[in-house]
């Protein structure tokens, strides 16, 4: 079976758009649901409800692959399954070493979804001697000592950080410079990699903050709501009552 060392995806040389790219995911994991109900054909509209975007843009999305579906039928579930799959290099064995087997690392080591999308996980690394020789997931962890000829033995191209912010770097150096080439970093903190070297952020406290944003904007269109439109005259007497020190002119002017 081919290694990610060898063989990579044709996306970049094919010119599919990055935003694209980022999409097809989605469209895959919409399509492998249909697929598990022996569902045979999906409309753009169903396949984009499903992935949550607008048919137009999946349409877009296709276009770059090469298909454009059946008009009246819609999209051949199978197909598009093995056409996503073949552009994303999931038809091939892709091992990944996940470092920093703590409560997340341990959690990503325990993911079910790693196999039935092409990748296999060769390695768990920590480097707590403590935790050397421990089964997580029914894979024993090895020491930090040994991620360069655990890399080299297994042809592993792409790494997993899941170690505290302030070991993540190192960690990336060793796997760049081991050869790794795609990381996938869950450490809150950002890595400095050189060219050729592709690197996906997870950040959980970032999500949530956004989502606080959202949550607090809604809170004030709702307070806005409830209060109601003030009447003209408090908004004159409001205005009248904002005098500077020299008077009628406000104190801060408009910029």
């Amino acid at each position: 079976m081919a290694t990610g060392r060898t063989h990579r995806p044709a996306t970049r040389s094919r010119g599919i758009p990055e935003a694209t790219v980022a999409r097809l995911p989605l469209y895959l994991r919409a399509l492998t649901a249909l697929s598990e109900r022996s569902v045979p054909t999906v409309s753009s509209e169903e396949l984009a409800a499903a992935a949550g975007v607008n048919s137009a843009k999946l349409r877009k999305d296709f276009s770059y692959l090469g298909s454009y579906g059946t008009r009246g039928v819609g999209y051949d579930v199978e197909y598009l399954v093995y056409q996503i799959s073949r552009e994303l290099g999931l038809t091939q064995d892709w091992p990944v070493v996940i470092v920093g087997i703590g409560n997340l690392g341990a959690a990503l080591a325990n993911y079910g979804g790693f196999a039935s999308r092409g990748f296999r996980v060769a390695a768990l690394i920590d480097a707590d001697p403590a935790m050397a020789g421990k089964p997580v997931a029914g894979i024993g962890v090895q020491h930090t000592d040994e991620l360069e000829h655990i890399i080299e033995d297994n042809g592993v191209s792409i790494g997993v950080i899941a170690t505290p912010a302030g070991a993540a770097q190192q960690v990336c150096d060793r796997l760049v410079a081991a050869g790794v080439t795609s990381i996938l970093n869950f450490a809150p903190t950002v890595l400095t990699v050189p060219d050729g070297v592709d690197v996906r952020k997870v950040d959980l406290s970032i999500e949530l903050q956004i989502l606080a944003f959202h949550e607090q904007r809604k809170a004030g269109e709702d307070s806005v709501q409830d209060s109601g439109p003030p009447a003209p005259a408090a908004v004159r007497a409001a205005a009248a009552d904002r005098k500077g020190p020299d008077g009628d002119v406000p104190a801060v002017m408009p910029a």
